[in-house]
Order: C-alpha cells, then sequence, then structure tokens
C-alpha cells in the first residue's frame, strides 16, 4: 500500500494535505488544524473532550447514554494491566506511610478522613492483588464529536458535558490538543504521554465491566421488516419471524391497554408483510384493517351480510398419514356445536355426532377419504378427479331436520332454528368466500357480541384449512381480539392453541392481538392463555396496567426494569421479547403508510 502524508509544523497550526495512489486507500482530502478548539476534516469538525475522574462508585455501563446518542460521536478506550507485583510493592510502602500519618495528623476531621479513606482502600486492593481476585489497569478514555458545522458542534460538545456530568464523569475539551486526541482515536494507537498522565485512572478488573457502553440488544433480521427504531440507540430493528435459526415458530403475541398503539403496530406489520408477498388473514372484529386492506389491493369480506361460510365444510388440504376428512371435520363440528348448545351434556353431544355423520352420508362422504373426490366431468384429462365442491356439502338445515325428529335431541332444536330461519340464517348457506387473494379481511363487526365467538370460530377454521393447503408458501393468520375466542369455551380454546401450536408445520404464523389480559387468562386459571403464550416467540408488549403487568410476570419473564417501563411506555413504544433478545422499540411508519393504517378521529 502506497500512502503519505505531507506535513510540517503541525503543532503550529498549518494545514495537512494527504494523497494516495492505490484504490483501497482511504484518506481525508483536507485537514485543518489551525483552529485550537476543533480540527475540520472535508468539510466537517471534529473536537475531542478527555474523562479526567470518575465518582467513587461508578454506575454498570456508565457509557451507555453517550454511546447511544444521536450524536456522531466515537468512544475510544484504553486499558493498560500493571504488574500485580510491582503494584502490591507499591502499594504496601504507602499503605506503611498513610498508617503513621493518620497516627501524627492534626485533629482535622476532614484530613483524617481523606487520609482513612485512602489507607482503607489501598488496603482493600492489595489484599484483592494478592489473592488473585483482581488485577490492576489504568483506564483511558476519549470522547471524539464530530459535526456538519461549528454551531452543531458546539451544542453537540455541551450536550455532552452535561450527560458526562450527570452520569459521574468530569471531562475537559482538548483544545491545543485536538491533533494528539483524535490520533488517540484513530486505529493509530497512538496515544501522547502529556496526555495519558492527565487522564489515566486505575481500575480494578471488576471495574472495567462498568465501561462497557451497551446495555441494549440489537436486532436486524437481514429479510425481515422494520419494526421500528431501538428506544436507547437509535438502531433500526428489523424483524424476520420466519427465521427458523433464531425463532422457533412465527408466532407472534400482541398486546397492550386501548390507545397504546398495538392496533397501528399490527397494521404496520400487515403492510409491511404484504410487500414481501406474504399471504395474511385476518378476523376483524373492529372494523380496523378495512382501509388498509382496499389501499393494499386487498379483499375485505363482511361476513353475514354479504359473505358466508358453511360450517360443515370440508375442504381440501394436506393430511398426516391415518387422518380422516371427516374425522377432523367431526372434531371442529362438536366444538362449534358446544358453543351453540351451551351446556351440552356429553351423552347428548355424542349422539348429536351420530346425527352429523348421516348427514354426510347422505351427501356420500364416509370417513374413506376418496369419497370427498369425484370425476371431474370438465377435465379434458381421462378419469380426472376434483374435490367436491362448497355446494355438495352439507348444511345446519340438515341437521335440523334430523334433530326435530330425534327424541333427545329435539330440545336443540328451538336453538337451531334461529340458524336455520332466523336472524343468524347466513351460517345455514353454502360457502361463497373466495380466499385466493393475498390479503383477506374478514369483517364481523355487525354480528351480534353474543355470536362473535362463533362466527371467530368459524372464519377461522375456514382459514385453518386454506393455511394447511400449502406448506411451502409463507402465511400469517390474525386474531384480534382473541380473548373472544378462548375465555368461555374450552373446545375453541383447545383449537386455537393446537393451531398455534402446530401451524408451523404449514409454513404459517400466528398472531394474537389483545386488550384485555385477565380474559385472555379466564378460562381454566389461564392454562390456554398461558400455553398460546408460551407458543409465541416474539412477544410485543405496548403500555399496560399494572393489574396486567402482574398476571403476565409469571408467564413472562419481566425484569423490575421492563415491569416499571410498561406502566410508562409512551404511546407507539413497545417491549419487545423475540427470541433470546429483549428490547424497547419505537414503531415508526412513513406518511404515506400512516395516511392508510391511521383510524384516529382528527
Amino acid at each position: 500500500m502506497k500512502s503519505f502524508i505531507k506535513s510540517s509544523g503541525l503543532a503550529n497550526g498549518t494545514i495537512l494535505n494527504c494523497s494516495y495512489s492505490d484504490s483501497d486507500t482511504i484518506c481525508s482530502s483536507f485537514i485543518n488544524f489551525e483552529n485550537p478548539r476543533y480540527i475540520e476534516i472535508d468539510g466537517s469538525y471534529y473536537a475531542s473532550l478527555l474523562v479526567i475522574n470518575y465518582s467513587r462508585e461508578m454506575e454498570k455501563a456508565f457509557l451507555e447514554r453517550l454511546a447511544s446518542l444521536d450524536i456522531d460521536t466515537q468512544i475510544s478506550i484504553y486499558y493498560e494491566k500493571l504488574d500485580s507485583y510491582s503494584v502490591i510493592k507499591e502499594l504496601t510502602y504507602n499503605i506503611g506511610n498513610a498508617g503513621a500519618s493518620i497516627k501524627t495528623t492534626s485533629e482535622n476531621q476532614r484530613d483524617i478522613d481523606v487520609v482513612g479513606g485512602k489507607y482503607g482502600d489501598a488496603k482493600q486492593i492489595r489484599k484483592a492483588l494478592q489473592l488473585g481476585e483482581e488485577n490492576l489497569f489504568f483506564l483511558s478514555i476519549y470522547i471524539g464529536v464530530y459535526a456538519d458545522n461549528v454551531q452543531q458542534l458546539s451544542k453537540n460538545l455541551n450536550r455532552i458535558e452535561s450527560i458526562a456530568v450527570s452520569s459521574g464523569l468530569t471531562t475537559i475539551r482538548a483544545s491545543y490538543r485536538q491533533e494528539e486526541a483524535i490520533k488517540a482515536e484513530l486505529p493509530f494507537l497512538q496515544t501522547e504521554a502529556d496526555i495519558e498522565r492527565i487522564i489515566q485512572r486505575n481500575v480494578l478488573t471488576s471495574g472495567l465491566v462498568s465501561t462497557y457502553p451497551f446495555l441494549s440488544n440489537e436486532m436486524f433480521d437481514e429479510d425481515g421488516v422494520i419494526v421500528g427504531t431501538n428506544s436507547f440507540d437509535n438502531s433500526v430493528i428489523m424483524l424476520d419471524r420466519f427465521d427458523t435459526s433464531q425463532y422457533k415458530n412465527a408466532n407472534m403475541f400482541i398486546i397492550g391497554t386501548s390507545g397504546s398503539g398495538k392496533s397501528y403496530f399490527s397494521k404496520l406489520m400487515v403492510s409491511r408483510n404484504r410487500f414481501l408477498n406474504i399471504r395474511q388473514f385476518i378476523i376483524d372484529p373492529d372494523r380496523e384493517y378495512e382501509k388498509l386492506a382496499q389501499n393494499l389491493a386487498g379483499e375485505v369480506i363482511k361476513f353475514g351480510t354479504k359473505g358466508a361460510v358453511n360450517v360443515f365444510d370440508i375442504r381440501e388440504a394436506i393430511l398426516d398419514e391415518g387422518e380422516s376428512y371427516l374425522r377432523n371435520k367431526l372434531q371442529k363440528l362438536k366444538t362449534f356445536f358446544s358453543m351453540v348448545f351451551e351446556g351440552i351434556s356429553k351423552e347428548d353431544l355424542a349422539i348429536l355426532e351420530e346425527q352429523i355423520i348421516l348427514c354426510y352420508n347422505e351427501k356420500s362422504i364416509t370417513e374413506d377419504n376418496e369419497s370427498l373426490f369425484e370425476l371431474d366431468s370438465r377435465s379434458k384429462v381421462l378419469a380426472q378427479k376434483r374435490f367436491k365442491s362448497a355446494d355438495q356439502m352439507p348444511k345446519i338445515e340438515d341437521l335440523y331436520k334430523r334433530i326435530q325428529k330425534h327424541a333427545k335431541l329435539k330440545k336443540y332444536a328451538k336453538v337451531l332454528k334461529s340458524f336455520v330461519t332466523g336472524s343468524l340464517n347466513y351460517f345455514n348457506k353454502y360457502t361463497d368466500i373466495k380466499v385466493d387473494n393475498k390479503l383477506i379481511v374478514v369483517d364481523v363487526h355487525d354480528i351480534e357480541e353474543s355470536i362473535m365467538p362463533i362466527a371467530m370460530f368459524v372464519i377461522t377454521d375456514m382459514f385453518w384449512d386454506e393455511i394447511k393447503k400449502n406448506r411451502n408458501e409463507k402465511k400469517i393468520l390474525y386474531l384480534d381480539e382473541i380473548w373472544k375466542l378462548i375465555n368461555k369455551n374450552e373446545g375453541t380454546a383447545d383449537f386455537v392453541f393446537k393451531l398455534f401450536k402446530t401451524i408451523r408445520k404449514y409454513g404459517g404464523g400466528a398472531t394474537a392481538i389483545t386488550q384485555d389480559i385477565s380474559d385472555f387468562f379466564m378460562l381454566e386459571d389461564g392454562k390456554y392463555g398461558k400455553s398460546i403464550l408460551n407458543n409465541s416467540s416474539i412477544k410485543c408488549m405496548f403500555q399496560l396496567e399494572e393489574t396486567d403487568i402482574n398476571l403476565l410476570k409469571d408467564v413472562i419473564q419481566l425484569s423490575d426494569e421492563e415491569k416499571y417501563r410498561l406502566i410508562n411506555l409512551k404511546r407507539g413504544s413497545t417491549i419487545i421479547h423475540a427470541g433470546r433478545n429483549s428490547l424497547m422499540a419505537d414503531v415508526i411508519s412513513s406518511d404515506n403508510e400512516h395516511q392508510y393504517i391511521n383510524t384516529d378521529i382528527t
């Protein structure tokens, strides 16, 4: 490598010029040392601060506040290990002198305290060195500050000096010694003895830990979406929930009080995942996602008015060996009717299952999976088979007619009638929803509250079958206000839990969104809520009430500091637990994203 620096009389403030001949050599084209308070480098301005003293007891990572500032800084820390034998010998000599001074000192209490403190410190350090518990080091810290102009440089220096004082540091500006300071901060590792004598301080091995300037984690998954910025150091946070090398599954749990920013964050994730071409299915109980879907060329289905889903539908999907389409469907239908007929006995449910099987048999559907396929007369390929269509499935009406005539089940006919001819007859229609769009939002906002969990279950079942069709395609299912699905009925709670547990096998990830942790933990002493939480590798917690934090703390390992922050988080900030990482993030969006995500009344 050929490079050289032309200079003369640098200490007298002349201009230094650099040139290079190799393309891989990096050198500033212009450096001006004329001003004693700063250096001008290619139109930028630099000045250095020297740390000359520390508080007796320094906090851990006391440099973290400086390292995380939104100011262009460079912190250079030098450690020089001292010879323990020489140090012990010198300490012993000083301890003897200090002991004699204590005996002969005047009666001035301040003098006695100062000498006594040094005497005690010296004995403690010597003991630690003799036992091999510690080593002694020289510590030197330089803080380089950069700015685009002199005025900004002055402001940055003032700000850093203020923070340094509050962190227990005493600093001085390296005026007239800026050249020596910048050499110490560059990879040349050139330190001047005169400066070192001023800033070197002794520190034990245990004290070196406190000089580590980083407390917060970083999260930057290269193939992920931008979540926001790290609240401590403003670094960009990118999250790839499908990265199996870091996360056990792609499931996410989002919780926060009303107005904390959790819905805004959820919609932002939907928007950014859309541009990654990931298929997304959303159940929307509060009509939050309509504007978003329209702007992203997604499809919005208003369940009960313009869209119907037949709960008896059996859909083509990937089955594990030995599985039966009909047996799988019967389990889901038993869950569905246990919600419709609250308090139904196990005996009556077993009889009801027999009647459901007969409804399928009438449609020539049996436990033989082949019964769900038929010759496709539309195909030009000889003997080509296709899966039976939606209008070839039974409906609730078929079961209603049967139980009307059944002695033991007749009492349930009155309840089921409203699903056939009453206000809930949209459950008695053939499925007319197409889910071939990359972004599907099913709006259940107009469904009455008592029926909402039933509607959400039927739609979740439909989405689940769609997710299971292709293991190689990335998919995300969003269950907003998930507590409505799992807070009363054990069957639906178990269905949702199994979905969270197995969706990874089909290339998918589930997102649970809720603002009420007490309802989320209501059933079986929180058994299902806790299981869903434990099966979510990524947890995003927005501002919470203290009661919710107390319910969460036993499930999610929260530090005392995180508990405090969760109560006081500002809107749009979140604590993320992702795999082994934990950090606080500020959610950010572009102006364009904000226009179709924000639903606040202005």
